[in-house]
């Protein structure tokens, strides 16, 4: 696999290099060897960041973890990813979106069936409201995303919660 290994008002340590590596050999069982991983170490006060980024086609394993340790940090990013490359490997099979990217004996073991189960479902009245007032009605509600009827444009849309008490916004495209 090849890294690519870059630090954000952090420097990269041959130490915190070789934590990585040693770490990140883990995934190299389900990875071929041309395989890109990005690594992007953060430091914001006493918070230790780490992103581990693995684009393939048309698919992108992703994570994203924080805690005072960076050596921590970096231990629960390489479980999150094997959870995602475990848990979508069927998915990745089926469509094959991404599968050239992963070693044969990989594919070859039996998947386990992660089925989804929808275990509740709701039913509500979709009220005509402006974004900015569905905002609103999320908070009121604590929840991270919200479903209204655009009163601009008569269109169903969905109202979400980003990082630094920002919010996304998200319109059909036909």
């Amino acid at each position: 696999m090849n890294y690519t290994i870059v630090g954000k008002n952090i420097e990269v340590t041959d130490a915190l290099r070789s934590a990585v590596n040693e770490k990140l050999d883990r995934l190299e069982k389900y990875f071929t060897d041309d395989t890109d991983v990005h690594v992007t170490f953060n430091v914001e006060k006493e918070r230790q960041k780490i992103e581990v980024t693995i684009p393939m086609k048309g698919h992108i394993i992703r994570a994203e973890q924080t805690s005072d340790d960076m050596y921590v940090s970096i231990d629960m990013a390489v479980e999150v990813i094997e959870r995602q490359v475990t848990k979508h490997k069927k998915k990745l099979i089926d469509h094959e979106q991404a599968a050239g990217y992963f070693k044969p004996e990989f594919l070859d073991e039996e998947a386990d069936d992660d089925e989804i189960k929808i275990v509740k479902s709701k039913k509500f009245a979709i009220k005509p409201m402006f974004p900015e007032d569905a905002c609103m009605q999320m908070e009121l509600l604590g929840h991270n995303f919200f479903v209204f009827r655009n009163a601009e444009t008569d269109e169903v849309n969905v109202v979400y919660k980003r990082r630094g008490n920002t919010f996304g916004l998200i319109e059909p495209e036909f």
